[in-house]
């Protein structure tokens, strides 16, 4: 059987960063996926990304609409001509043990504008504990080659680890 995810790259922390950056991204394959396991310095921050081709896109070009369930509630919202896109909702990353799972679709693609899939949760928030989807789009039809991934405020905290994989052609 064909291996179907193919790591890239895998960034481990071993200090405290405001940002993660993946460059140079092979447009061999059909999708990429980035894994985010750790946490942040500072709770009920938003966990941001923006990509481009070359350098990333800092302009108005993002958009994203997500829905979560809490333990006490749901939410839901939508952001449109942002100058990055917001991947979680307030907390849902943690100062604990969080996932942020993204699928970036068709990014090698030069015809189409780019959507991502955000899922993400955390089981430890007093306040924001749950899970929740982002559909997001960049719209621009410049492959990616160049992810970054940042925060409202604090940083990546020590020991989290990002891992990037291509999705075989099939």
């Amino acid at each position: 059987m064909p291996q179907t995810y193919v790591p890239l790259a895998q960034t481990t922390l071993t200090s405290n960063q405001a940002t993660v950056t993946f460059s140079s991204i092979s447009s061999a394959y059909t999708d990429l996926k980035v894994i985010f396991n750790g946490s942040i310095t500072t709770a009920d921050a938003n966990t941001f990304v923006r990509m481009g081709n070359g350098s990333v896109d800092t302009g108005s070009n993002y958009s994203a609409t997500f829905v979560e369930s809490r333990a006490t509630t749901a939410n839901s919202d939508k952001f449109t001509s942002a100058t990055s896109l917001q991947v979680d909702y307030y907390g849902s990353i943690s100062t604990t043990n969080s996932s942020l799972l993204l699928d970036f679709m068709s990014y090698a693609n030069t015809t189409a504008y780019k959507t991502v899939l955000s899922r993400y949760g955390n089981n430890t928030s007093t306040s924001y504990k749950g899970t929740g989807i982002l559909a997001g789009l960049w719209r621009s039809t410049s492959a990616i080659n160049i992810i970054t991934f940042s925060l409202g405020s604090g940083n990546f905290a020590t020991g989290s680890t990002f891992t990037l994989y291509g999705i075989a052609k099939a």
